[in-house]
């Protein structure tokens, strides 16, 4: 079993090209022997964003806190703590958070998948 505190998990910066001000924290990972999925901990500064980006995997995502815009396959929809999102495979996206506050969600991926 692991059971950790989230502040306990290395924030690492997202580096990946269009990001702006994101940081993600692999809070479950391969690593840790979970076979299938990892959950990832996402914290977008006021205005950060995660790159306009697709790939052939799924996320689920569940809001923590603050609020944002979401940009899939060409549409726009706001955010808040406590929505979740679903991002099937093959669908363009991005994560922006609002400009009065900062954003935390949690994005679940099946392996194998980028560190990013």
């Amino acid at each position: 079993m692991k059971h950790m505190h989230f502040d306990q998990v290395p924030r690492q910066p997202v580096t990946v090209a269009g990001a702006e001000r994101v940081a993600v924290r692999w809070l479950i990972a391969q690593d840790d022997g979970a076979p299938n999925f990892a959950m990832r901990r996402f914290e977008l500064e006021p205005g950060g964003r995660t790159p306009h980006h697709i790939h052939a995997w799924e996320h689920e995502v569940y809001v923590l806190e603050g609020r944002g815009t979401v940009r899939c396959e060409g549409e726009e929809a706001e955010f808040q703590a406590g929505d979740f999102l679903y991002i099937a495979p093959g669908e363009e996206h991005c994560f922006v958070a609002g400009s009065d506050g900062a954003v935390a969600f949690l994005c679940l991926i099946p392996h194998p998948a980028p560190e990013n």
